[in-house]
């Protein structure tokens, strides 16, 4: 058996496709690689560390309920960071940006800098402890 393939993509479901790609973009600071139509939905989708990070809308959503980190699914998406010192520098473009946000917390295991998109999505930058 091969050793387990690395996360490819990710895409969360948003409600306004426009003011998600315009939020992303700002945070991102870059243009998505995709944006496309398939039918059954349209996708917006940056490259993020090697990662592919995608906002999707569905034409018939099965709920209009926001994000809600205690029912069963996603919790949240962390972003890596190399070290406190460079959470401290997402601290301050989040701030520029107008991003609310919680404040660094450490812990034994890391520190974090949580936030959320439009759409309640809980997002994170994290650093591993030292």
């Amino acid at each position: 058996m091969p050793a387990f393939p690395a996360i490819s993509h990710v895409a969360v479901t948003v409600s306004d496709l426009s003011r998600s790609r315009a939020w992303y973009q700002r945070l991102f600071d870059s243009d998505p690689v995709l944006d496309e139509d398939t039918g059954p939905f349209h996708h917006v989708v940056w490259m993020v560390g090697g990662t592919l990070l995608g906002i999707h809308l569905h034409p018939s959503p099965s709920s209009s309920e926001p994000f809600d980190e205690l029912r069963p699914g996603l919790d949240h998406i962390a972003f890596g960071c190399a070290n406190r010192s460079e959470l401290e520098s997402w601290q301050s473009r989040l701030d520029e940006l107008g991003i609310t946000h919680g404040g660094i917390v450490d812990a034994h295991y890391g520190s974090g800098l949580s936030f959320r998109d439009p759409d309640n999505i809980a997002l994170e930058f994290f650093a591993p402890p030292g």
